[in-house]
């Protein structure tokens, strides 16, 4: 069985589930998975894809892990008491190989916004497992040797005691197993420059810090949810200091391109949010772009935090680091690099929302290839309305 608890998933997960409790509870929303490495044979796994997902059906949370959840500052006392009555319901997955592309699969979920946004991660986590478990070919050692090399580079970072690590990996991690083992080396070999884990089942199991504030999602649903398209970025970042009254205040900048985001990023949330989070695109023009504004609305860069996430390695956190030390507080979230880098090829497969409430919703991404949405002409009327460039990257 490869998802034992329902808490290993990433916070931000359980962080936006509240939300929605509170806010929009009747949403209906749907996701899609898509997997972006070409010549990929999943559908050659779907018997055991589907079983362990009905093994995920079946679990529950302990009370042990709501009391753990309670615990956090965040976490409200009647988003708890739901989930002690939360399951997963297969009935919101359809699952089959593709009609289309031989060799992939078809897996789309759609129901109550409650009832799937935890689907998401440990779906991810299933399949990259699934698939690797099958190909048969990571080496521990090598693993272990890989990871002893990255951390003797973190240590080796000038000044590295600003250089906050912390580990991203749950969805396409080369196993369970493999990322129990790992969280413990990056604790014990990078001291207090290791921050946290996105992972909650492994905070709490390790007494780590479990990281997250917001996925793309939230911000896409609210192109159906608020009340003007124009305005759904606004609303999202409204919606959430309402929900966290100034907790969680990492803001995700890439929903509908920087470009948007800044316009929408005014005053207000400058002083507002504690900072803001990388997730596609030049990061190093991005940071320069962020620390230019809060400093043009009068928000001090030194206090606000920049969290870098794209596709980070040792090397590439290195140079940001060295490039943005001293002008802002840094964070650098490493996921597949550290949790699948055993020797084969990693996975690049998503899962993301497409629609909410029976609209299209979209994520245009700084980075080509990385939108994703199932309906063009919708695109382009997002283009149209946030006065982006009219290329569509689908």
């Amino acid at each position: 069985m490869i998802i034992q608890s329902l808490l290993d998933t990433d916070l931000y997960k359980f962080t936006m589930m509240q939300a929605v409790l509170h806010q929009h509870p009747a949403a209906q929303v749907q996701y899609r998975f898509k997997c972006r490495t070409p010549g990929i044979d999943l559908a050659a796994h779907l018997d055991r894809i589907s079983e362990e997902i009905d093994a995920l059906c079946a679990l529950r949370f302990t009370a042990d892990e709501l009391d753990y959840l309670r615990g956090l500052r965040f976490v409200k006392p009647d988003f708890v008491d739901f989930l002690g009555l939360f399951h997963f319901d297969r009935k919101y997955i359809t699952l089959r190989a593709s009609d289309q592309v031989p060799g992939e699969i078809a897996l789309e979920i759609e129901g109550p916004w409650l009832h799937t946004i935890l689907f998401e991660v440990p779906l991810l986590a299933i399949i990259n497992e699934v698939y690797f478990d099958a190909l048969g070919q990571g080496d521990l050692v090598e693993g272990e040797r890989r990871l002893q090399a990255k951390l003797a580079r973190l240590r080796a970072i000038p000044d590295a005691a600003g250089c906050a690590i912390a580990d991203y990996g749950t969805r396409r991690r080369y196993s369970r197993a493999w990322h129990a083992r790992l969280l413990p080396q990056l604790r014990d070999g990078l001291g207090e420059q290791f921050v946290g884990t996105s992972n909650v089942h492994f905070a709490h199991r390790y007494g780590m810090t479990p990281l997250g504030t917001m996925a793309h999602e939230w911000l896409q649903a609210f192109q159906a949810l608020g009340p003007r398209l124009r305005d759904s970025q606004a609303a999202a970042l409204e919606a959430w200091a309402r929900e966290y009254r100034g907790d969680l205040g990492i803001a995700l900048s890439d929903v509908v391109g920087t470009d948007a985001f800044l316009r929408d990023y005014d005053m207000y949330f400058c002083k507002l949010f504690d900072g803001m989070r990388h997730d596609s695109g030049d990061p190093l023009r991005w940071g320069e772009r962020m620390l230019a504004h809060l400093a043009a609305n009068r928000a001090d860069p030194r206090a606000k935090t920049l969290v870098f996430s794209d596709g980070l390695d040792v090397d590439r956190v290195a140079e940001l680091y060295a490039h943005f030390k001293g002008r802002c507080r840094l964070a650098f979230g490493i996921g597949t690099n550290l949790t699948n880098d055993l020797g084969p090829k990693a996975l690049n497969i998503v899962i993301k929302m497409t629609r909410c409430n029976g609209q299209p919703v979209a994520k245009l991404s700084d980075s080509p290839g990385k939108s994703m949405c199932d309906d063009p002409g919708y695109v382009r009327y997002l283009r149209q309305v946030f006065g982006l460039p009219p290329e569509q990257d689908l």
